[in-house]
């Protein structure tokens, strides 16, 4: 009785401490309940819809880059790609044989497909062709029933309506490199795109735009289900160019009778660039297409250097064209007069080294204006003995020598002005004075641009530091007129003007007279390649480089034919303009590689180019007509592919 009484108290005290942990263990799943349900309730509530929304970034469309007429440069064009579904694609090896028979598709297209979808998601689009034409878009949508997994998309390229006549300033773009991302989630887009030379990438950040969201349903294995909503953010901002598109092109025609050759044309008023060409040239639309292994190898081994925008990256032996910065320098420091005179015998001994003339016979009695027009090198040998090389870096400092003029565009190289301390530096040996004759004339270790030339020439026209730049921040030209004078046209534009050189105006226009006379004077050395109306009529310098040492045997026995030196030891040929001679606004410069002579190969390229300028005036109107290939056109978005015409008028 007693033992029973004892078990009953012991089970009773056993279900109350049951009884009272499972209350405790229901309280606190309760309270968990309610804390989870109400309390965090709003934290899990946004953590659900994050789950169930994604946001995905869209890439922005890229701002065009235009001339300064408005015309496109580079624009973005409609872009048609096959994409491929792995998991609604019943077999994808045959799926890919069907899709050959319809497009080309190589083995090692077909390759990746199939390692992008090893690698990828089954679900997600894997792109198995780009830059479909419209005649493959065609043949695909008819066959897409019998291709399961099979779609079309649209999405947008850059293009380049003019491709080689102006892919050195324009560049181009491609996708972003490993090392060149920075944390910006937009450079992680996989179809994003960056500038990687000249303007585009110049101007790339402007380019770009912000990028726009996608807000898309997704189901639990992320699958999108629908939009829901769509922001097509920013797009980039327009670039408008100093160039005209018109000059560019004429430009371009008539470098390409030579083998490799640049230009540079100049608004003196202001800075701006007209013209800066380069060839031969390549297409910047196949970088964006995508560059084949062999095309790109074609480039980089072409000697004539395709790839090299030669106006800013050329460094050449400016020659005789360095003869007008020579005189200047003696002029400023007072070593000679205008009317100082030397004789010129054809050759001048310095110590055992003797010396000689372009023109064997020699000038005789020539003053600095005979100096210029004629081009003796035994006049500005004197005048560079007088000087010194140092007095000499000076002066081509000022006119914009010896460092990057500082245009908007990468990769300027600065060339070279040599001084006394830079060869000690250099090379740990005293300067020549020889070497001091050599530089007088262009030659020995001076070395320039022609950005740097036609800014020289500048400087000379307006008396003004001008500095050469390619974007317009005042936007497209609207076609009011532009006064002729420097100052005023500037001002017009909306520019501060350049600060003064402060040279002596009666010096500048003795040397300018000079360089009038190599031009339109009987006896100058471009006499032939004068324009004949005088309303446009030129002045320049001629130069002729030499980029081999010429033998003993050969001054003494004559000097070989050019036909029978190889194509790389010819000379260069240049020729530096202004025009109109009396009231300069426009100069330009040009090197044609390894063209022998500038007075006979160079000069004629810039009366033709500088005529062109004047007849259209690009610092006031826009030009009536700009014919464009209707591929061209059809790249900008200005026509609709198949349209009946032969070409577009702008």
């Amino acid at each position: 009785m007693e033992r029973d009484k004892s078990r009953s108290k012991s089970l009773t005290r056993r279900t109350l401490v049951m009884a009272g942990g499972q209350a405790t263990l229901f309280g606190a799943l309760a309270a968990r309940m309610y804390y989870l349900q109400v309390i965090e309730a709003d934290r899990y509530r946004l953590m659900a819809e994050a789950n169930r929304v994604n946001v995905q970034l869209l890439t922005p469309q890229r701002g065009r880059i235009l001339d300064r007429f408005g015309i496109p440069l580079a624009t973005n064009r409609q872009n048609y790609r096959l994409v491929l579904v792995a998991e609604q694609a019943n077999d994808i090896p045959s799926t890919l044989d069907a899709i050959g028979l319809l497009i080309p598709l190589g083995e090692g297209e077909k390759r990746k497909v199939l390692q992008d979808v090893a690698r990828k998601h089954r679900f997600v689009p894997v792109v198995v062709k780009d830059n479909l034409t419209w005649e493959q878009v065609a043949r695909l949508e008819v066959n897409l029933l019998a291709l399961p997994g099979v779609s079309i998309e649209q999405g947008s390229n850059r293009a380049y309506p003019f491709g080689p006549k102006v892919s050195h300033v324009v560049g181009y773009v491609a996708p972003v490199a490993v090392e060149e991302l920075n944390g910006d989630p937009l450079l992680e887009l996989p179809d994003f795109q960056i500038g990687k030379s000249g303007i585009e990438k110049a101007q790339d950040l402007s380019l770009r735009g912000s990028a726009g969201t996608s807000e898309v349903e997704v189901n639990a294995l992320g699958r999108i289900v629908r939009e829901i909503s769509r922001d097509e953010g920013e797009p980039g901002q327009e670039v408008v160019l100093t160039l005209d598109m018109g000059l560019q092109d004429f430009a371009m025609r008539r470098l390409a009778q030579e083998e490799s050759a640049t230009m540079v044309v100049l608004d003196a008023a202001s800075g701006e660039v007209l013209v800066m060409a380069s060839s031969p040239a390549y297409d910047d639309n196949s970088f964006t297409n995508g560059l084949s292994q062999s095309l790109w190898q074609s480039l980089i081994n072409d000697p004539h250097a395709p790839l090299n925008n030669k106006a800013i990256q050329g460094v050449y032996p400016p020659g005789s064209t360095f003869k007008p910065t020579v005189a200047l320098a003696a002029l400023e420091g007072g070593f000679i007069t205008a009317d100082f005179s030397v004789n010129c015998t054809g050759k001048i001994n310095l110590g055992s080294a003797e010396f000689h003339c372009w023109w064997k016979p020699g000038h005789g009695t020539v003053d600095l204006h005979g100096g210029i027009k004629h081009s003796c090198d035994i006049y500005f040998y004197e005048v560079a003995r007088r000087l010194g090389v140092d007095r000499i870096a000076e002066m081509a400092n000022r006119l914009g020598f010896s460092k990057p003029t500082g245009i908007d565009i990468p990769n300027e190289r600065g060339g070279l002005i040599p001084t006394r301390a830079w060869k000690l530096a250099t090379y740990g040996v005293p300067w020549q004075d020889g070497e001091t004759l050599s530089i007088g004339i262009g030659q020995g270790y001076v070395a320039a641009t022609p950005l740097q030339l036609a800014t020289m020439v500048a400087r000379l026209a307006t008396n003004t530091q001008v500095v050469p730049r390619l974007v317009r921040p005042q936007g497209i030209l609207t076609g009011t007129e532009a006064p002729n004078d420097v100052t005023a046209a500037a001002s017009a534009e909306g520019i501060a003007p350049a600060p003064p050189l402060g040279l002596q105006t009666p010096h500048l226009a003795a040397v300018l007279s000079g360089m009038s006379a190599v031009v339109n004077e009987q006896g100058g050395t471009a006499y032939a390649a004068r324009i004949m109306d005088p309303a446009l009529a030129m002045g320049g310098k001629s130069g002729t480089a030499q980029v081999r040492h010429i033998s003993l045997e050969e001054r003494l026995h004559g000097l070989r034919k050019p036909d029978e030196i190889p194509w790389k030891q010819r000379d260069h040929a240049l020729f530096v303009a202004f025009a109109p001679v009396d009231q300069p606004r426009y100069v330009c410069a040009i090197v044609i590689e390894h063209g022998i002579g500038g007075s006979k190969f160079a000069a004629p390229i810039a009366r033709d180019i500088l005529t062109e300028c004047q007849k259209r005036d690009p610092s006031r109107q826009r030009p009536k007509s700009l014919a464009i290939p209707i591929d061209a056109a059809i790249a900008a978005g200005l026509v609709m592919p198949g349209a009946a015409i032969d070409e577009v008028s702008d």
